[in-house]
């Protein structure tokens, strides 16, 4: 088991299991979007999680520093390079670069928490000096779910692929430039990249 710990609250990765990971732009959910969710009775993780990415897709406020095609080929360019050599901290299977959120489909090969840190350190700092700003770019807080079985795995990243889509902002998949389906990435061409093995228990 990997263990990472955030706001002292363990998250549980199985070894060998598939992460799917998502996080967003500093600001980018107004703070009663965020406590709906979370507070809301008889959801499930995944359903706040939803509701929250909804919001995301469909907002036209709030930081989209991520339409800067700089940025978001930077994003792209540093998941990218995370998954080859010399690095190897993961075998990348799908991601795609939103207007302010990050989707990533990863089976790590290094702890969770030092990927995290890596991929969010190295493009907010691109970022903000692209921007001429300074703070954090990023949420701290991001959201993660380790894929429980082969249907789960394919199911998570189609929902990955077909993002910008749902949101509008591609006709297919492949259209959309700041992906790996848009990006000519598909796991096939990636190293060991093939359907995760499920999680056991």
């Amino acid at each position: 088991m990997n263990r990472s710990y955030r706001r002292n609250l363990p998250h549980v990765f199985p070894k060998g299991a598939a992460i799917f990971v998502t996080w967003r732009l500093n600001g980018s959910l107004p703070a009663a979007v965020v406590i709906e969710a979370r507070t809301a009775a008889n959801l499930t993780n995944g359903q706040r999680f939803a509701r929250m990415d909804k919001f995301l897709d469909g907002s036209t406020r709030g930081p989209l520093w991520l339409r800067e095609k700089r940025i978001a080929e930077d994003v792209c360019a540093t998941i990218e390079r995370a998954a080859q050599s010399p690095l190897l901290h993961y075998v990348l299977h799908e991601y795609v670069v939103m207007p302010n959120h990050v989707h990533l489909l990863i089976t790590p090969r290094i702890e969770m928490k030092t990927i995290m840190q890596s991929l969010k350190g190295n493009t907010a700092h691109f970022a903000n000096r692209i921007l001429r700003r300074s703070g954090s770019f990023w949420q701290i807080e991001y959201y993660d779910h380790f894929c429980r079985d082969g249907k789960e795995f394919e199911n998570i990243r189609s929902y990955i692929a077909r993002n910008p889509v749902k949101a509008g902002l591609a006709v297919t998949p492949e259209a959309w430039p700041w992906s790996s389906a848009g990006r000519r990435v598909p796991p096939s061409a990636l190293p060991n990249a093939g359907i995760a093995q499920p999680a056991t228990h």
